[in-house]
């Protein structure tokens, strides 16, 4: 017998967790006599449909009549259906045993006893579904036998077990007549002497038809049940049980949709039933109307139960329409999105359930609008909120609800006034549709877009909330500093912010931003952000506000009076806004008259969406007809498959999904694996590795070694068997900023720094703890960094508050902002105050406002601190020296001069390098020095703070003690500098560069289509430039933890990065997102590169032991692998052929893995042992190479490799990293001397003279990489002891 499977591993499930019929218990239905108070009615409270009035027979108890629950095909049917396929069992969670009585042998016609068939029998419940409190959540308002037909119903339910899963219902109500011969009973019919009471005989007794799941389908389910009610109205009473299981069983059979734009589609007759996907994998499902809240209540509303929901409020909302309360709670979380309600919540209470609102914690509660004043009176504490009229109530007088954000909230008022909210007006234009389907789906498409824009809009709404929060974030110690935060938000804001930074919400928010999770809100912060927030990351020095917005703060006096007005505002609802008509209690009428243009409300364009049509499910359900259903959903998958583009790689993934799934089903685990392996280098996103880990963990022996012998499987079972049991859990606290209460050594000082938001170079703060601690012992005690803290946000706040005259605006550039002001002084140009930016020194003058420009600090030709006789009185004064003024520039700053005299020294010495060195970061660093010094300043306030201070004339120390120039060649080359690790503790070495041209593809947005600098940092950390401007495109983000190798631009939309983790990571230039990983090789990936213009969809790839491999761009199949001995460190492709640098030889081989030739190290080299390093190839038929420990680079002509080579001598090279050929140069990075000392040098070698052209002093560290911008530019790359890169001119 072969061996079995291990039985632990559990089943996907389908769409269906649960399928239930509920209704009025047998005995109910006798006599008046022996009708039965319900259970919760006990204590005297009527129900809902008492307290209406209407023509109803007294309430009855409901309770479950039959339970349905997936699998449906029994275990000796699979057994029967196929001996080969993995006995997979779900596995039982929490198993409910209902008792069946039999019938009583009594003749005649009436009620029946009991259901016929078996004694008992065992169902499957799941979690979080409790059968005791079901019959009250499908009968809310209770259940009652009516005199005549009532129409149908239905509505909505969120279930919630112990540890906070959520599953989701949808209960159908439905009436069938009280026949006084039969009625049905768990499928069965009976017949007694008739019971039936005068007022019951003839009545209509409702039922209700409960489907659970794990997906929030509420408009697919809805659609689904109410084509089974047809059914059950029509069939017989014995036939209802079949009925419900059939249909239970096609929903158990429906898999559940891969998030994507692929939704899927089911017959369910006569409607085709939608389900949608959820958008990505952190996103919800979304499958009910957004804006069903938008007609309930007034935009000033809906913002007023956002904050309740923000500020986790006990909130109970009330209606009429049992539906509506699910659907409108479910829209209000989903614009809550990416944040989350954690805390309870039920949206529909029944009358039993009421003394929930009592519950002291935040909850998120729905009742009957009957229950209103009952409710209202027996709780305080509460928002009540009733969606019949749209109003919100307190319970009590002393609540306090704060307002949104004003700003934010007028523009969310205004774009939703934007908003088209009825299909009815966008329907006039189109004829009357002739199918119902095909209407069905005009509505559906409307509400996609519909949805899509209101989920923008409150999405931009969160982000403009919350936007700032990063700003006051410290990644690296994770740590929030909420007292900075609320100071800069508007007074009139600060009671929003305070409540809301309490939350359990807003506490997951955070621990979202420090792991710099890429959900929606950081997506949406990156698209929206300004072009100054975009670039801020390039630069150290504290944030203070530019001429540009100092300018729309001045003629914004609109801005600047609700801001005062705010202060005194209690309620958002007084807020000056378009007045909106009266509206009625289900609709509210737009008045276009009033409503703002349409640039207010948000164009977007929903993503395009698809959809895979579910086979037909035949009957009876036993296990041929489910085995002939998963083949054909393999078959139309395969088939969906064969016709797609090759780069479709988003549908292919979903397909291969899906079919995993089926396959998996199926029991064939090789087959799904296969699949998922695929879906592993499709989509990473929707890989599902949970469920691949526990199917490699039950596959059996012989599954085992039948995997091991493909290829494809073998890597994919190695990686999850080889797992450690349980990963370290990462680290996700949040730590709010503190003071410190103890002395700091050196490393806490510059923790507590980093953490307080002061600066985050640790040199720069090293710098600060040598000022700080001149002539004491090396340790700064808490009442300093107290001092040092207070000081340095009293200069932040005076710098908000600098107001500068129109003509001073209107003459500064944009981006320049004044960093330090002085007092009032007299000086040699007028009386006024000294104002320093980062450019430039300027008076503004008193008496009329104006300013005189002294000068720039390009331009400052000397700096003294002197004093000057006034009266009796030698006054300390500063004196500029300008280069093209023969005027003397003084200012008599009297006790301010020596601080000053320090400050215009650093920053001139800033600029000095900064031009010399064609990088700005000189002078953002000085920015920060000279603000520091501002700071220690007023912190020691003793006769030796000025020598304290000049501890960080860092910049003016380097101009004295060495030379400023660089060589002359070198500073003719250099064009710019740019720094990766802005923002970074510490510098960072670059270890790959790859440059990629604008406008790869008609899909790239216009503002993205520009050439872009990729820039690989160490432990996988990638950024974006955009190479256009040399600013920052795309911040920091990771494919994977180790060093990256090497990178290459493949098909124009596809950057492919090798890894020392023997990965290669694909990145889709358009979305910056890394979704497929392609792990076939077995050591670290050293080389990549595109096949020839012949075979451009081909990618050849090598690793350190000596792997080639040969890729399909579109499948990302291998398609050939051969092994050379030796460690492969580079490839490249010429002439056809593969040239591969493996250390002792270079070997030419062709593209199926023929040796050519090969040229060997040691036929070269005897005199002592060394390795190639690296290798480029010219057209005029040359291989230039280098070697360890040689300072030569190697020629040998291609036609014969066994002729000695030519040598080119590199002068003071002592290290060579990298070569590169651009035009008919060779470029060549390392490491030499310049000025006696050690640094990256780059040699500049004609290719056709074969001899050194130039040599640039490139970096500080040694140069490390080297890439071509399109022949017109170089780019390299240094160590992390400096960690830039440098461009230069290419002649």
């Amino acid at each position: 017998m072969a061996e079995a499977a291990p039985q632990h591993l559990a089943l996907p499930s389908g769409l269906l967790e649960l399928c239930a019929l509920l209704g009025a218990p047998r005995d109910s239905l006798r006599g008046p006599d022996q009708v039965r108070t319900p259970r919760g009615n006990r204590g005297g409270r009527r129900s809902v449909a008492q307290k209406r009035g209407g023509t109803h027979l007294p309430s009855l108890d409901p309770e479950v009549l039959s339970v349905f629950v997936p699998p449906f095909v029994s275990k000796e049917d699979s057994q029967t259906a196929g001996a080969n396929c993995v006995a997979l069992t779900k596995t039982k969670r929490r198993s409910f045993r209902k008792k069946r009585e039999k019938p009583r042998a009594e003749p005649g016609n009436g009620l029946p006893e009991g259901p016929r068939g078996p004694d008992s029998e065992d169902v499957c419940i799941p979690n979080g579904v409790d059968l005791l409190a079901l019959p009250q959540l499908c009968f809310p308002g209770g259940l009652c036998v009516a005199s005549e037909p009532k129409e149908d119903g239905v509505h909505f339910l969120v279930l919630t077990d112990v540890c906070g899963t959520r599953t989701y219902g949808v209960v159908a109500q439905f009436y069938r007549p009280l026949h006084g011969e039969h009625c049905f009973y768990n499928g069965q019919a009976h017949w007694e002497p008739s019971r039936l009471s005068g007022s019951m005989a003839g009545g209509f007794v409702p039922y209700a038809v409960c489907v659970v799941s794990r997906f929030p389908y509420y408009n697919a389910f809805r659609d689904c049940l109410s084509c089974l009610l047809t059914h059950l109205k029509s069939c017989k009473d014995f036939e209802v049980d079949n009925h419900i299981k059939d249909f239970a069983a096609k929903l158990s059979l429906i898999p559940s949709p891969p998030p994507g734009p692929l939704h899927l589609v089911y017959n369910m007759k006569p409607l085709q039933v939608v389900f949608p996907s959820r958008a990505d994998p952190e996103s919800p499902v979304i499958d009910l109307d957004l804006h069903l809240p938008l007609l309930c209540f007034r935009p000033e509303k809906t913002l007023q139960i956002l904050t309740c929901l923000l500020t986790e409020q006990r909130i109970v909302f009330f209606s009429s329409n049992w539906a509506l309360l699910t659907l409108v709670t479910e829209c209000f979380l989903a614009y809550l999105h990416p944040l989350q309600w954690k805390h309870t919540f039920v949206p529909i209470l029944s009358g039993q359930m009421l003394d929930f609102v009592m519950a002291p914690t935040s909850f998120l509660m729905g009742c009957h609008l009957d229950h209103y004043e009952e409710v209202s009176k027996e709780a305080d504490g509460l928002i009540l909120i009733n969606i019949d009229n749209g109003s919100i109530t307190y319970s009590s007088d002393n609540m306090d609800v704060p307002d949104v954000p004003l700003l934010a909230a007028q523009t969310f008022i205004q774009r939703v006034q934007g908003l088209q909210l009825h299909h009815e007006l966008d329907r006039t234009r189109l004829p009357a549709s002739t199918d119902l389907n095909d209407g069905r789906a005009c509505r559906r498409a409307w509400q996609q877009r519909l949805n899509a824009q209101i989920q923008q809009l409150t999405l931009h709404l969160l982000v403009s909330i919350f936007r700032e929060v990063k700003n006051h974030l410290n990644y690296e110690h994770r740590v929030f500093n909420s007292e900075e935060f609320l100071n800069t938000r508007a007074p009139g804001d600060q009671q929003f912010y305070k409540q809301v930074l309490e939350t359990y919400m807003f506490h997951a928010f955070l621990k979202a931003r420090l792991n710099r999770s890429m959900d929606a809100f950081a997506q949406m912060d990156l698209n929206t952000q300004s072009e100054e927030d975009r670039t801020s990351g390039l630069f150290l020095s504290p944030k203070r506000p530019t001429i540009e917005k100092m300018a729309s703060r001045k003629t914004s006096s609109q801005h600047a009076a609700r801001r005062r007005m705010v202060v005194s505002m209690p309620n958002l609802q007084d807020v000056a806004v378009p007045e909106l008509p009266p509206r009625n209690s289900s609709l509210r009428k737009m008045d276009t008259a009033d409503r703002p243009s349409g640039s207010t409300a948000l164009n977007v364009t929903p993503q395009a969406t698809y959809t895979f049509k579910i086979p037909e499910i035949h009957f009876p359900l036993v296990a041929q007809c489910v085995q002939a259903y998963y083949n054909d959903c393999v078959n139309l998958l395969s088939k969906a498959m064969n016709c797609l583009a090759p780069d479709n790689s988003v549908l292919l993934a979903r397909y291969l999904y899906l079919r995993g799934l089926v396959h998996l089903m199926q029991g064939q685990l090789l087959g799904a694996l296969l699949d998922f392996q695929s879906l592993y280098k499709t989509d990473l996103r929707i890989f599902p590795a949970d469920l691949v880990k526990r199917m490699v963990e039950s596959m059996s022996g012989p599954e085992c070694a039948q995997a091991e012998q493909t290829p494809e499987l073998r890597r994919l079972i190695s990686e999850f068997l080889d797992q450690p049991g349980e990963a370290p859990k990462a680290d996700d606290h949040v730590k709010n900023f503190e003071l410190p209460r103890k002395h700091m050594q050196l490393e806490d000082f510059v923790q507590r720094v980093q953490e307080s938001g002061i600066v985050k170079d640790a040199s720069i703060i090293s710098r600060l703890f040598e000022a700080l601690t001149v002539g004491h012992q090396k340790l700064i005690d808490p009442e300093t960094f107290k001092e040092l803290y207070t000081c340095w946000k009293k200069i932040e706040a005076e710098a908000q508050e600098v107001s500068l005259p129109a003509a001073v605006m209107e003459h500064l550039d944009k981006n320049e902002c004044v960093y330090k002001l002085s007092r009032s002084v007299k000086t040699s140009r007028g009386v006024g105050k000294l104002a320093m930016t980062q450019k430039r020194l300027l008076l503004l003058t008193e008496g009329t406002p104006g300013y005189v420009d002294i000068s720039t600090f390009r331009n400052i030709e000397e700096v003294r601190s002197t004093t000057a006789a006034i009266l009796f009185l030698r006054v300390p004064t500063l004196k500029i020296k300008m280069v093209s003024k023969k005027e003397v520039f003084e200012a008599n700053l009297k006790t301010e001069c020596d601080l000053w005299h320090l400050m215009v020294k650093e920053m001139w010495a800033g600029k000095k390098l900064a031009d010399v060195h064609k990088d700005p970061q000189y002078i953002q660093q000085a920015l920060t020095h000279v603000l520091l010094m501002d700071a220690v300043v007023s912190t020691l306030q003793t006769p030796g703070a000025i020598y304290a201070a000049s501890k960080l004339s860092y910049f003016d120390k380097m101009k004295n003690e060495m030379p400023m120039a660089v060589p002359k060649t070198t500073a003719e080359t250099l064009k710019h500098k740019i720094n990766p690790s802005a923002g970074e503790t510490f510098p960072q070495a670059v270890d790959v560069l790859l440059y990629t041209p604008g406008h790869l593809d008609p899909a790239e947005k216009v503002g993205d289509a520009h050439p872009k600098l990729w820039c690989a940092l160490s432990e996988g950390k990638v950024i974006v430039f955009d190479a256009s401007s040399w600013t920052i495109h795309q911040h920091c983000f990771r494919v994977g933890t180790s060093r990256l190798n090497c990178m290459a631009m493949v098909e124009q939309n596809q950057v492919w990065v090798g890894s020392e983790d023997s990965v290669i990571y694909i990145i889709n230039i358009h979305s910056m997102s890394c979704n497929k990983q392609l792990s076939d090789h077995r050591t670290s990936v050293t080389g990549l590169v595109q096949g020839s213009t012949l075979a451009p969809s081909q990618v050849y790839s090598c690793s350190l032991d000596g792997t080639v491999l040969a890729w399909n761009v579109s499948s990302l199949q291998v398609t050939r692998r051969f092994q050379l001995s030796g460690g492969l460190s580079s490839i490249r492709l010429h002439g056809g052929c593969l040239w591969c640098c493996t250390g002792n030889s270079i070997t030419v081989v062709t593209t199926n893995g023929s040796l050519c030739q090969e040229l060997q190290i040691k036929e070269n080299f005897q005199e002592h042992s060394t390795s190639f390093l690296g290798f480029q190839l010219v057209p005029e038929e040359q291989l230039w190479a280098a070697c360890a420990g040689y300072d030569d680079i190697y020629i040998w002509g291609l036609r014969d490799l066994a002729r000695p080579p030519h040598r080119i001598h590199l002068p003071d090279c002592s290290k060579v990293n990298c070569m590169l050929r651009v035009k008919k140069q060779i470029w060549v990075g390392g490491t030499g001397l310049s000025q006696g000392k050690s640094k990256g040098k780059i040699y500049v070698i004609s290719a056709e003279r074969k001899e050194v052209e130039k040599e640039l002093v490139a970096h500080t560290d040694t140069v490390k990489t080297l890439c071509s911008a399109e022949d017109r530019y170089v780019l390299s790359g240094s160590g992390r002891e400096e960690g830039k890169i440098a461009i230069w001119n290419v002649e």
